[in-house]
């Protein structure tokens, strides 16, 4: 851990379980995680403003009751709204959300358009009807406003684990979407192309979307798991494949790297 790093609170309350690997690979790019639980950001014993990055793990918020993250998104937008919103807007924090913490982020409002309390879209239950527990190949959206996906692969290969991770929105949203650069990852095929065949988009997304960010491009959601292969001997063929280098570990080099430049 770099002692002069970034600041990272990392968010935890029940059901959530993927805090862990997300304080090793914040830690392990440079920067200075702590394991912060929602209470006590509201009861103001710590506060968001003394971080660069808020960061909202994987896992099962609150047992996923109701819908995935649902009980999580109204916590923070009816207790932490006023941290939240002077954490994106006056202090142009970093935000991060993988898989339940992308669920998190949608029914905020914070993504896709910033728009705290008021949901522009859903991730919904997989079209295949069960939980998905597989690797995935994405496409890096090179023109997207990302301010740090820019220094990932072309393709990456991530691993996804949910039950409800099918990105829908109204038309208009998606023509908003694709018009304004927001889309970050997408499920693709062998040749790299987007796919709504199963497996390979594992959900069923609308427009192969697997990941997107906010107008400012400060504020990222993605539902496979860039924390579960920070290490070359996470993937799962790595003896066969002496070259092969961790796919994750240049997101969070690059969420560190361009909160230390601000």
């Amino acid at each position: 851990m770099n002692e002069r790093g970034p600041r990272i609170c990392v968010l935890k309350t029940d059901g959530i379980n993927c805090d862990e690997e997300k304080m090793h690979a914040f830690a392990l790019a440079g920067g200075r995680p702590s394991l912060v639980h929602v209470n006590e950001l509201r009861s103001g014993d710590i506060r968001l403003q003394n971080f660069h990055i808020l960061d909202i793990p994987g896992g099962f918020s609150y047992g996923d009751d109701i819908r995935s993250g649902k009980i999580l998104a109204l916590e923070l937008t009816t207790f932490l709204a006023d941290q939240i919103n002077d954490f994106v807007e006056q202090r142009k924090g970093l935000v991060l959300g993988v898989c339940n913490g992308f669920q998190v982020l949608v029914r905020t409002g914070l993504l896709p358009f910033g728009t705290l309390d008021q949901m522009h879209a859903t991730l919904a239950d997989n079209d295949s009807g069960h939980f998905e527990c597989r690797w995935v190949n994405l496409k890096v959206n090179d023109k997207s406003r990302c301010v740090f996906a820019g220094e990932l692969h072309e393709v990456v290969t991530f691993q996804v684990a949910h039950g409800e991770g099918k990105f829908f929105a109204p038309g208009e949203t998606m023509e908003r979407l694709e018009n304004q650069g927001l889309v970050v990852f997408r499920y693709v095929d062998v040749l790299g192309e987007p796919t709504q065949a199963y497996p390979l988009n594992p959900n069923g997304s609308l427009n192969a979307i697997a990941g997107i960010c906010d107008p400012t491009g400060r504020i990222l959601g993605l539902m496979p798991h860039p924390e579960r292969f920070i290490r070359r001997t996470q993937y799962p063929n790595w003896r066969r494949m002496e070259d092969i280098e961790p796919h994750g570990l240049p997101l969070f080099k690059s969420i560190v790297r361009y909160a230390a430049q601000m």
